[in-house]
């Protein structure tokens, strides 16, 4: 049997006829950019997020950089981040000539650690930029109560986990701003490239939309240098459909997770551990193996999808060199991207499906 790492069409294929419908709508309604979709989502979401301000942008990365850029961070300023993500959280701190400081992550949930923060906090810090990955809340509540005691900004990297709580609050509702992705592959996806920024208040929310419009309310009086930066009307009306599904999607793969632990797959790899209080909605389901590229290369050879995410920590990425770390510095990022391996993790597995997987990691093991 073969299994994918994920599985885009199934998650689209019952939706289609309304997603026809609805673009049709969009095209013959003749508004693209900015119109009433964008509008109906960004209050749509913001229902869902305690009634926070949203903003809709082009992408995820846009966010991050629109977020940091409405927060005042700007050359020379220092914005503490975890090694332990994809690029584009360290890209948006450098785009904006700010230095990205990596401070090390704690071993539950892969997360930014508040401890490690704690010992990065200089008279230049301006920000802290924790990532909730792969769908795994950071532990917000020590960041928070860090960057009060030094009057520094919060904006959450949520690209990967909207749904996700932290206790009793939403990912995306704790910090100063937060950020998301409807990249296709996410948790809540859409058909192309989108993103969201989410703001304390209306204030700080009123500069996004300034900043994601050329820095300009009226297209007539500029005030800041800002960027073309707009969710389309195309994307905003498919992702609007999409919204309805995600706690659905998000169940499920919670249940594939179950269904990984009670397969026996711990037997074979580390499994993903919940931080206790926090609820993960696994965007990703990534294991920890001491001979990850060995099992990787077995599990494609039987039909499983893996992948590997982040394997060259930040810290170590050739374009950060200048910043001076070097391999040993941050031993737990560095001991997640050399062990982790991404499995398959989708609303639409079957338990048939994960203990197939699980069959086959067990005989890729033996193997590696």
């Amino acid at each position: 049997m073969r299994v994918s790492l994920m599985d885009i069409q199934a998650q689209y294929g019952p939706l289609r006829p309304r997603i026809d419908a609805v673009i049709a709508d969009v095209l013959d309604g003749g508004r693209f950019i900015l119109g009433p979709e964008v509008r109906a989502l960004e209050e749509e979401v913001s229902a869902r997020l305690q009634s926070r301000p949203c903003v809709g942008v082009a992408n995820g990365t846009d966010a991050l950089v629109i977020a940091l850029q409405a927060l005042d961070v700007g050359p020379g300023d220092e914005v503490i981040t975890t090694p332990y993500t994809f690029y584009a959280t360290a890209e948006a701190i450098a785009r904006l000539g700010a230095v990205p400081v990596f401070a090390d992550i704690d071993p539950v949930g892969a997360c930014l650690s508040a401890d490690w923060a704690a010992e990065k906090v200089t008279d230049r810090t301006k920000a802290i930029l924790p990532v909730h990955i792969f769908g795994h809340p950071a532990d917000m509540t020590p960041l928070l109560t860090l960057a009060a005691e030094n009057g520094l900004a919060v904006v959450e990297d949520a690209a990967q986990a909207f749904g996700a709580w932290d206790g009793e609050w939403a990912v995306g509702t704790m910090g100063d701003a937060a950020t998301f992705s409807f990249f296709p592959t996410k948790n809540f996806p859409g058909i192309g490239d989108g993103g969201m920024v989410t703001a304390r208040d209306e204030t700080l929310a009123e500069r996004v939309r300034r900043l994601r419009f050329h820095g300009s309310k009226d297209k007539v009086v500029f005030e800041e240098v800002g960027f073309n930066s707009r969710l389309d009307e195309l994307q905003a009306a498919v992702i609007r459909l999409f919204l309805p599904e995600v706690d659905r999607w998000n169940d499920h793969r919670r249940q594939v997770a179950d269904w990984y632990r009670e397969a026996g797959l711990g037997a074979h790899v580390v499994l993903p551990e919940e931080r206790p209080g926090a609820k993960c909605v696994y965007h990703l389901y990534v294991v920890r193996h001491p001979h990850r590229d060995a099992l990787n290369a077995a599990l494609k050879d039987e039909g499983i999808g893996s992948a590997v995410y982040y394997g060259i920590p930040m810290h170590l990425q050739p374009v950060f060199r200048s910043l001076g770390y070097a391999a040993g510095d941050l031993p737990v990022a560095e001991e997640y991207a050399r062990t982790g391996l991404a499995i398959p993790m989708h609303p639409h597995l079957t338990r048939e499906q994960v203990d197939e997987v699980v069959a086959a990691i067990g005989r890729a093991v033996t193997r590696v």
